[in-house]
């Protein structure tokens, strides 16, 4: 990966919220003490207009993250040379501290599924999945952050497990990694692991953040199902699998996640500050 001509700024060690239109306003106006904010890359594909300026302006005061959802780094059809130029527009005009993608596929022929599909994991997949990392990170000349999705079906087969397949790919990419510990817990229930083992499996050195989110459990189905909704507060379970993952990698920039039933300013705000009294404690084990 060619070296960064552009100088980026650490992320604060602290946690921050994932900045949506409800609170875009109030964030511009009254600027509340939140240690940094992340949006999602291709709400800011548009050109101009009121969200582009109010972002801009929000930028000049908070620590930010791009975080897309969109790239399809998975997708065998490669990926789309037009949403690779946008994101490299947007990555020189805001210079993110961060800028992540989810580690998975969501297009094909053409089409967009509108959704984040699970990989097989298969050499074959990591290895495209890579070559398409490798060819983002040259493109902006700088480190991007690969993130584990959640999953409610699995292929047959493969040849690693899921956290073994999240770690190679970092590894051979020399990416960085977002571990998503709601996706590890949701991922633990509906598929029947243990998610401690998942956890201390993860490349210590690699990963630059975390993500806490709120997930909904179906009923009425004849085994457990949670849904990676992002739609209320962080369960205690996944609050306890956060607290282990803060002590096996050190105090590392967490996010709160939220992108449906968006309440008040406030409880994003609050379960930041449950986040931050945990990052506060840390004492981590020795690598």
């Amino acid at each position: 990966m060619p070296e960064s001509t552009t100088v980026v700024r650490p992320m604060p060690v602290a946690a921050g919220i994932g900045l949506r239109a409800p609170h875009v306003m109030r964030v511009l106006h009254e600027r509340p003490p939140i240690a940094w904010l992340e949006t999602h890359t291709e709400n800011l594909f548009a050109p101009g207009g009121p969200f582009q300026d109010a972002m801009a302006r929000i930028r000049a005061d908070y620590p930010l993250s791009l975080h897309g959802v969109g790239l399809s780094l998975g997708s065998a059809d490669g990926l789309d040379p037009a949403h690779l130029r946008r994101l490299q527009e947007l990555v020189d005009r805001y210079a993110p501290e961060l800028v992540s993608e989810h580690l998975c596929w969501g297009a094909v022929g053409g089409q967009h599924s509108n959704d984040l599909l699970p990989l097989p994991f298969t050499e074959e997949a990591l290895k495209c999945a890579v070559s398409h990392i490798n060819e983002v990170q040259d493109a902006l000349k700088r480190e991007i952050l690969v993130e584990n999705v959640s999953t409610y079906l699995r292929f047959k087969g493969g040849d690693y497990a899921e956290w073994e397949f999240v770690s190679e790919v970092v590894k051979r990419s020399g990416c960085g990694l977002l571990c998503d510990v709601n996706n590890i817990y949701v991922n633990s229930v509906n598929h029947r692991f243990d998610p401690h083992v998942y956890l201390r499996a993860l490349p210590r050195s690699a990963i630059r953040e975390i993500h806490l989110a709120g997930f909904t459990r179906k009923e009425g189905f004849p085994v457990p199902v949670l849904i990676d909704s992002h739609s209320r507060r962080v369960d205690h379970s996944v609050w306890d699998l956060y607290a282990e993952a803060v002590q096996l990698f050190g105090q590392v920039p967490t996010l709160i996640e939220w992108d449906a039933d968006i309440p008040e300013l406030e409880v994003l705000v609050d379960e930041a500050a449950r986040a931050q009294e945990i990052l506060d404690g840390c004492k981590a084990f020795p690598a």
